[in-house]
């Protein structure tokens, strides 16, 4: 049997410190209700930079899995017929009438400097909002939102950045 004996005087052996990174917290306060008049019941609508461009009155619906486009801002992106891939589920409005969608089309949204690919239907109908985005663009962007703090907060860069609804 060998035995051998390490001296802790010994150079090599350095005590190792375990590196414990803080974990972001995704999360709301009250001072996160500043700017806003409370109380009330707001969707959280944004600006979102898609497929390039700047893009007012997209909504934030948790609730919902199908991101929508709607066609006036599909023309408006001057998006090309090859563009677009075949869609065929119907889809329910939130009125409950049931839309019948053009296409799919994937496009990019760009968060800050984090950019997220997401699936969009695209929908010829009419809406007062331009974009809806849901769960999946959230889940990607690792995000979570607020209605009633009108915000939209995600890691980005060892940070927690945030979106405000206008």
């Amino acid at each position: 049997m060998f035995v051998t004996r390490i001296s802790t005087e010994d150079s090599n052996l350095k005590p190792k410190r375990a590196k414990i990174e803080t974990p972001l917290v995704l999360g709301f306060l009250a001072d996160d209700k500043i700017g806003t008049i409370q109380p009330h019941d707001n969707t959280l609508v944004v600006t979102l930079r898609i497929g390039g461009y700047d893009v007012k009155r997209v909504l934030v619906d948790q609730g919902s899995a199908i991101e929508i486009v709607y066609s006036d801002l599909y023309k408006g992106l001057n998006l090309k017929l090859e563009d677009l891939t075949a869609y065929d589920s119907l889809l329910v409005s939130f009125k409950g009438k049931t839309i019948t969608p053009r296409s799919q089309i994937r496009l990019p949204i760009q968060t800050g400097s984090d950019l997220v690919e997401v699936d969009f239907i695209v929908v010829d109908a009419y809406s007062s909002y331009t974009a809806i985005v849901t769960r999946p663009w959230l889940h990607a962007l690792e995000a979570v939102s607020s209605n009633m703090h009108q915000k939209v907060k995600y890691p980005s860069d060892g940070q927690v950045k945030e979106l405000v609804g206008n």
